[in-house]
């Protein structure tokens, strides 16, 4: 077989589905580039009573991020320290709230809380059918890149820390979680906290298909102490997960922006780059990268650190036959990144003539899910009718199409991706006679 190499070059930070990713409404969103975007949701803002949703303002924030090329990342709670309780109208009057003070970080003063009773058995069923109706509209839209699955705790993160006897019981935490499973088989929906049969608190997840989030990403990350990120993915038995389920997370608030600098200043901060080898992520919601302030050496350095997050797919070579007017293509893909790709985007092949119009488009057979970093390049092969197609020169392209209209094409880390058409990869220049 004829094998042509094709030259590798980084591909960019801002990739679909990757990166990092700031808080819808950033004040200064263009200082980074970023494919995603976070907001948070009380339940509430949905919820009007039994079956009954409002979904409007979630239906806002997804066309906004959108329109703007992006998918988006959402999470619903019941509490989040000093706003009101999340819980809707209807259940405040029979579900009782426990309102108590939270400590802040210093200075901050302490903020009020509002945690509901999580045994209260409306509660659970109004959880439960509030996961199956989003489920029903949501899963495998396009807008969405992932969702965390939220509700309990504050800020939805899975715990009432330091008042941990509020916290839901493990029977309410299966009830959620196999809502989610039910009601999403497409859009990945991520957990807080890995748990394995031995965990104190957790019902055991190693095994379902959700994938993790680290929300305090360089600061309780690396397996220092039993209840950091990767110690919990340890003890849990979930080290792997990330082969097939996402990870994520947020860079702890602390060192949002400090976390690229050459000297943080933080004695507790770990090591960025260490972090993400261990944890495979692939998206970290942050605030840092977002402000006017940020210093040119600290923005280089995030834009290194972040490529390498998530994916990177390099076509490393190609080889083309012609056959009985078909074009036989047989190409290699290598994810030279530390995680896979998650969402079912195909992949297309197409042909561009001298006038900039595309022939023969089709799509493979696979996509780019299971591409694991660190294996030998997967190997594709398609065929494209000839027929039809004058005399003259043209380009072979690749792409992986993102379903989302407007949505930044994924571009692989190939120096003619875009050479002849934006979005695509030019694999092969061709001349029929």
């Amino acid at each position: 077989m004829d094998w042509q190499p094709l030259a590798y070059t980084p591909a960019p930070a801002a990739n679909p589905l990757k990166g990092l990713v700031p808080y819808a409404g950033a004040a200064n969103p263009d200082d980074f580039p970023h494919s995603m975007e976070f907001s948070y949701f009380p339940l509430a803002a949905v919820m009007r009573g039994p079956g009954q949703y409002d979904w409007s303002v979630l239906e806002r924030f997804l066309d906004q991020v959108a329109g703007r090329g992006h998918q988006a990342i959402f999470r619903f709670y019941l509490e989040y320290p000093g706003k009101p309780s999340g819980l809707p109208v209807r259940l405040r009057d029979v579900v009782t709230l426990t309102r108590w003070e939270r400590p802040s970080t210093p200075p901050r003063p302490p903020v009020l809380n509002e945690t509901p009773d999580y045994r209260h058995p409306a509660l659970s069923s109004a959880l439960t059918d509030f996961v199956a109706a989003l489920g029903q509209r949501y899963d495998g839209d396009a807008r969405i890149g992932f969702i965390t699955a939220g509700l309990l705790g504050l800020w939805g993160e899975w715990h009432d820390y330091p008042r941990n006897e509020l916290f839901a019981d493990r029977a309410l935490q299966q009830s959620v979680m196999d809502a989610y499973v039910q009601a999403f088989r497409s859009t990945p929906v991520l957990l807080r906290y890995p748990a394995g049969d031995a965990d104190p608190v957790y019902v055991a997840n190693a095994a379902s298909p959700f994938g993790f989030h680290d929300d305090s990403f360089a600061w309780n990350t690396l397996p220092s102490k039993a209840s950091y990120f990767i110690a919990k993915l340890q003890a849990a038995g979930a080290l792997e997960a990330w082969q097939s389920r996402p990870i994520g997370g947020e860079i702890r608030p602390e060192a949002w922006g400090k976390v690229f600098d050459a000297a943080p200043g933080l004695p507790q901060l770990q090591d960025f780059a260490e972090c993400v080898a261990a944890t495979h992520v692939s998206w970290l919601m942050d605030s840092g990268m977002f402000k006017t302030a940020n210093p040119p050496e600290r923005r280089a350095r995030a834009l290194e650190q972040v490529q390498r997050m998530g994916y990177e797919f390099h076509v490393p070579r190609i080889a083309l036959r012609h056959s009985g007017g078909q074009l036989e293509i047989t190409l290699e893909i290598e994810n030279r990144g530390v995680a896979p790709f998650y969402h079912p985007w195909p992949l297309q092949l197409a042909l561009l003539d001298e006038h900039g119009k595309l022939h023969a488009q089709q799509d493979l057979v696979s996509d780019l899910r299971g591409i694991l970093p660190g294996q030998p390049a997967h190997r594709r092969e398609a065929s494209l009718s000839l027929a039809g197609l004058g005399a003259g020169h043209y380009h072979l392209l690749l792409r992986a199409t993102n379903p989302l209209a407007r949505g930044l094409p994924l571009r692989f880390a190939n120096s003619t991706q875009d050479a002849d058409l934006a979005g695509w990869l030019s694999l092969e220049k061709l001349t029929l006679h």
